[in-house]
Parts: C-alpha cells; sequence; structure tokens
C-alpha cells in the first residue's frame, strides 16, 4: 500500500502556461494595467457608446424627415380617373383656401363690419364656421379638387386649354388691369397707340374656386319655369331719367319749388388722374402684396397661379358650353303645371278638343305665378328654365301642344308662342349669366356622369392642417 500525499486543505495554484501569459499581455489584463489606463479605457468606452446612441437617434431623424417630407406628401387620398390627389397637394389647397377666406373676413371687418351681424347669412356663415372646424373645410377642399380633376379633364377631351397669357389675363382682371384701357391714358384721340397688350379671355361671374377680394353671393338657384319678368317692370321706366335716378313729380313744380331755399353750388374735387405708369405700378404692388399675404401663409406663389389658372379654364369651359358664337335662344312660352300625369292627358285632350288654354290654365295649373295669367310666362332666355322645361322648348314647333313634359315641379303642356336667337349687346348682361348657369350645371352632372371614376379615401382626415 502507497503511502498518501500529504495535502494541506487549499487548492492546488495553476500553472501559467507561456500561451496563456502571453494571451494575458496582448489583452492587456488588469493585472498588468495601471489604475489610469483602465479609468482611460472606460472613459473610451462610455464616448463610444454616446457616439452610437448620437448616430442612431440622427437616423431615426432622417427617417421620420424623408417619411414627413417624401412618403407622406406623395400618399394618395383620392383617385379621379386614373389622376392622384395626394396629401401634399391638399394641404397646399387647404391652406390655400383658409387663407382666403380669412384674408375675405378680415376685408369685411376692416370696412367696420362685424361678424356677428353677417354669421347667420351665406357665404360668410359657412366662412366663419369653416375657419373654425378644420375638417368642415378639409371636406369641402378635398370634393373641390375632385371637381377641379373632372374639370380639367371634360376641358381636355374638349380640347380647351390654358396657356400663360390666358393666366396672365385672369391675374389683371382679378385685380381690375386693363392693358388696352391703360395703353390709351393720355393718348390724345387721334393718335393710335400701339401697346402690347396680353389678351383677356371671358370672364364669366366669379365661381367658388376663383380667388375674390370682395365677398361673392352665394349660387344662384334654378329658375322654376314660373320665372317670368313682371310685365308691369316696363311701367316704372318713366320714372327715371337716363342717368337711373328719379325724374321730378310734376306736383313738385310750382310754389312749392319756389319755396326751396337756394343752395349755394360747392366747387367739385377733381381727383387728379393717375398715368399709365402709376396705374401699372399700382397693379403690380397690389399684385405682389396679394402674393407677399398668401406667402406669409405657407401658400407657394406656384400654388396661387394654380388658382388663377383653374379659374381662366373655368371661364374658357363656361363660355364653351354656351356657345362661341354669343347667342342665346329666348322664347315666348306659356304652360299649365298639374301633380300628375293622367290629369295632363286629360288637359291636353281638352285643349286639343277646342277648350280655351288661358281659361284652362287659370282653373286648373298648380303653378300660382303663371297660373293666373293663363299660363303666360313671357319672352325669357330658356336657359332659365329647369333642364327638361328647356329641352321641350328646344325641340317644340311653333304653336304646336307639347307634353306631358314631367319635371321636379309636376307635369306640363307647354305651348311656345314664337322662338328667336339673339346676340350683340341687348343680351350682354344675361350672356355672362348663362354661361355661369351652365357650368354651375354642368358641375353637377360631372360628378353623376363619373360616379363610378372617382374615390376619396377615408385618410384625408388624417392629414387635415390643424385638426
Amino acid at each position: 500500500m502507497s503511502k498518501k500525499s500529504q495535502t494541506t486543505g487549499l487548492p492546488k495554484r495553476r500553472r501559467r502556461t507561456a500561451a496563456a501569459a502571453e494571451n494575458a499581455a496582448e489583452q492587456g489584463t488588469a493585472e498588468y494595467k495601471t489604475r489610469a489606463e483602465q479609468e482611460a479605457q472606460v472613459q473610451q468606452r462610455v464616448v463610444r457608446g454616446i457616439g452610437a446612441l448620437v448616430a442612431i437617434l440622427l437616423v431615426l431623424i432622417a427617417i421620420a424627415f424623408a417619411i414627413e417630407q417624401l412618403v407622406i406628401p406623395n400618399q394618395v387620398l383620392a383617385v379621379v380617373n386614373g389622376e392622384n390627389i395626394t396629401v401634399g397637394e391638399f394641404r397646399a389647397e387647404y391652406q390655400l383656401e383658409r387663407s382666403r377666406i380669412l384674408l375675405q373676413l378680415n376685408q369685411i371687418q376692416s370696412i367696420g363690419i362685424e361678424l356677428d351681424q353677417i354669421s347667420q347669412q351665406e357665404p360668410y356663415r359657412s366662412w366663419i364656421s369653416e375657419v373654425n372646424v378644420p375638417d368642415q373645410l378639409g371636406l369641402r377642399v378635398i370634393n373641390d379638387m375632385v371637381d377641379d380633376r373632372l374639370l380639367a379633364q371634360a376641358a381636355a377631351a374638349r380640347d380647351i386649354t390654358v396657356d400663360e397669357a390666358a393666366v396672365r389675363a385672369e391675374v389683371e382682371d382679378f385685380f381690375g388691369f386693363d392693358p388696352t384701357e391703360v395703353a390709351l391714358i393720355g393718348v390724345e384721340a387721334t393718335e393710335t397707340p400701339t401697346p402690347t397688350i396680353t389678351p383677356t379671355p371671358f370672364v364669366s361671374p366669379t365661381p367658388s374656386s376663383t380667388p375674390t377680394l370682395t365677398p361673392t353671393p352665394t349660387e344662384t338657384p334654378t329658375p322654376t319655369p314660373t320665372s317670368t319678368p313682371d310685365p308691369d317692370a316696363a311701367e316704372t321706366d318713366d320714372e327715371t331719367d337716363a342717368d337711373g335716378e328719379p325724374t321730378p313729380d310734376a306736383t313738385e313744380t310750382g310754389d312749392e319749388a319756389d319755396s326751396e331755399p337756394t343752395i349755394t353750388p360747392q366747387p367739385t374735387v377733381v381727383e387728379p388722374t393717375l398715368s399709365a405708369d402709376e396705374v401699372r405700378e399700382n397693379f403690380e404692388e397690389s399684385e405682389a402684396n396679394y402674393r407677399a399675404y398668401f406667402a406669409r401663409a405657407g401658400v407657394s406663389s406656384e400654388t396661387v397661379d394654380l388658382l388663377f389658372e383653374r379659374s381662366a379654364l373655368e371661364n374658357l369651359l363656361a363660355e364653351a358650353l354656351v356657345g362661341a358664337d354669343g347667342t342665346l335662344l329666348y322664347a315666348d312660352v306659356r304652360h299649365i303645371l298639374v301633380e300628375d300625369e293622367a290629369e295632363a292627358l286629360e288637359v291636353l285632350a281638352a285643349l286639343q278638343s277646342g277648350e280655351s288654354f288661358a281659361e284652362l290654365a287659370r282653373a286648373v295649373s298648380t303653378d300660382p305665378g303663371s297660373g293666373s295669367r293663363g299660363g303666360e310666362l313671357g319672352d325669357a332666355y330658356v336657359g332659365n328654365y329647369v333642364p327638361e322645361f328647356r329641352a321641350a322648348i328646344e325641340n317644340a314647333e311653333i304653336g304646336a301642344l307639347v307634353g306631358p313634359v314631367k319635371s321636379e315641379f309636376g307635369f306640363h303642356i307647354i305651348q311656345v308662342r314664337s322662338k328667336e336667337e339673339r346676340s350683340g349687346d341687348e343680351i350682354a348682361s344675361q350672356l355672362e349669366r348663362a354661361q355661369q348657369q351652365e357650368f354651375d350645371r354642368f358641375v353637377e352632372t360631372l360628378r353623376e356622369e363619373n360616379s363610378g371614376d372617382y374615390e376619396i379615401y377615408d385618410a384625408w382626415i388624417d392629414y387635415v392642417p390643424g385638426s
């Protein structure tokens, strides 16, 4: 039996091999480092860690910036016949429209009218509500943008385009600057000026998408077949002079006139006439101030240009809808309106058997305006009537009984007394109204005809500024 090795009860010390010693030296273990070396190493690690965190934060900021500036602005909120409306376009239009409303409200206040006085009148009630409720304004803007796309596509289908000259003319018209009139300032009647004049397209009454510095009235409702010029209106013409001022009544002459005190005429203050250069400078300053106002609101000059471009396009489209020849169809019409088709057929049969149109109209017509006049609507522009009634007039033969014609008011039996195409100065004011009426009707039907060709996504509400 061999003798057991004597032990001390302590663990044995491992002998460091040469390889281990060399490795420890290479790694710089604490056993060979001073305190200063250890602290320097710790500081180095902290600096590296902070640098890594900063780098990560910068990457995250760059990603967020890219998403906000590149990804989100290009996100699609609506599609119109394959054409996208993006977040960036929607935001720009929203800021433009809100700034326009605020400008108009501020101008109203600047002339001494408090908003409380007009807050229940349109369009002011809508304006005030929209600037206080971002989502309400956003809904109108996104729908207006869909209409703008549809109108632009409809204009393109008719080969209607707007060039820079037309846009510039729209700007000049908006600020009341007429290059032709300005070129004639200071020119003698015998002289023939040769200015460079920007051609100005026809401008219809201001639509919703046209910028206005002054409030515009709300949309004119479609007149009913009973809208007839008052036959007694002509009697009042004798009571005014050529300037539209009331003429003196015969009873105001004589002794009463002699009793009036003599008034010494006051000198007339003549306003200095501006030169052509001064008028042009005023126009340029007004335009610059207008653009500066929108720039302060974050709206680019390019966006403002798009507003004038759309306005010019709408004016050209409105002109094309009525006709470039500048003629309107007028007709002298009478009708009998009843509630149902069966009664209309009975009326038609009675008229065909020889019954008096006027007496029958007074007896059974539900139109309170024309019924008491024997059904007479008088001589008027046919575009003032609802579409079905208008179409019947346009297709009717003179003197023929037409009907029953169904409209939103009931069933009509119509007789056209005469029809005439008119043009020139006598219809100038009506022509502008006619173009606006046709344009408004066109916009209404455009969405119906393209109901399956556009889509507005619910995500638009998430990108309304300030909501």
